[in-house]
């Protein structure tokens, strides 16, 4: 087993969400202000040559979490155990300790390509509670798990999107990937506080928090669509997560439109509480 493995991150920790299109870069300046990077196993997970040489110089360096696509933790087929063993093994191999997925669901007798909302029931939580602990048992390791976000929601839903996510926390002992921006995003389309939200989850399960941008859709809604600057009142929750949580690893996350590396650079670097004067590429 190789890697920077670091199974705790520095609590001022800027992370970024690794994309081969500056992989070249990234390489050739591996001295940046970035701690931490994000890949999606599933992206990666048997590619050999000059991707996989590419990823083996960088899991030596930097930490690495592993961010799944497609487990489907609240989805009606069976757990894809041959994922799993495929995602430890990966994790292994480069010495990663952190896995995170979404809340959600993405296939059905087939991938759904995209990360739909559960019905937000009883049910489903303990449903989902025991996919968590199934994977947790499968991995030797807590799974950490995503605020989604989602766009419509279920006539028979019962249950509030912050009881669902408390419960599952208490239900499973998983951990919390807190997403600000996907917090934001349905505060506004869902017509609830997101501070309030905040003040309510437990401090200890937060591993860490991901940014991005978002867009308006032209009927007035917010899309999370990671191809633009974080918006500015998303900014503000993170300094309001840093006055309630402390200081949190937190990463960017940019997977569409994707800028030069030294754009992405300027923007992660936003994230430390005291900027001081960088030097770009």
């Amino acid at each position: 087993m190789t890697g920077a493995h670091a199974a705790n991150l520095p609590e001022n920790a800027i992370g970024l969400g690794l994309r081969r299109e500056f992989l070249d870069d990234l390489l050739a300046h591996t001295q940046s202000d970035i701690h931490f990077f994000e890949l999606a196993p599933e992206n990666w997970i048997g590619f050999g040559g000059r991707p996989e040489q590419q990823l083996r110089q960088l899991t030596d360096i930097y930490p690495f979490i592993c961010h799944g696509l497609s487990l489907s933790i609240g989805g009606p087929e069976p757990l894809d155990m041959n994922l799993l063993e495929a995602v430890g093994d990966f994790m292994q191999e480069h010495g990663i300790q952190h896995y995170s997925e979404h809340l959600a669901f993405c296939s059905d007798r087939g991938q759904l390509y995209d990360l739909l909302p559960l019905p937000l029931t009883e049910e489903m939580l303990e449903y989902v509670a025991q996919r968590v602990m199934l994977v947790q048992d499968f991995l030797k390791m807590p799974l950490i798990i995503e605020n989604t976000a989602y766009y419509g929601d279920y006539t028979h839903s019962a249950m509030s999107e912050q009881d669902f996510l408390l419960g599952l926390l208490a239900k499973s002992g998983c951990k919390l990937l807190l997403d600000l921006n996907n917090l934001y995003v349905n505060s506004c389309n869902h017509h609830y506080d997101a501070l309030e939200f905040m003040q309510c989850l437990p401090v200890e399960r937060i591993v860490y928090q991901h940014i991005a941008g978002h867009q308006q859709h032209v009927n007035g809604w917010l899309i999370d669509t990671h191809d633009a600057a974080v918006d500015p009142a998303v900014w503000k929750l993170l300094q309001h997560s840093r006055e309630q949580f402390g200081p949190k690893p937190t990463l960017l996350e940019w997977d569409n439109q994707i800028p030069p590396l030294t754009d992405l650079l300027r923007e992660a670097r936003k994230i430390a509480p005291q900027t001081a004067a960088h030097a770009d590429f």
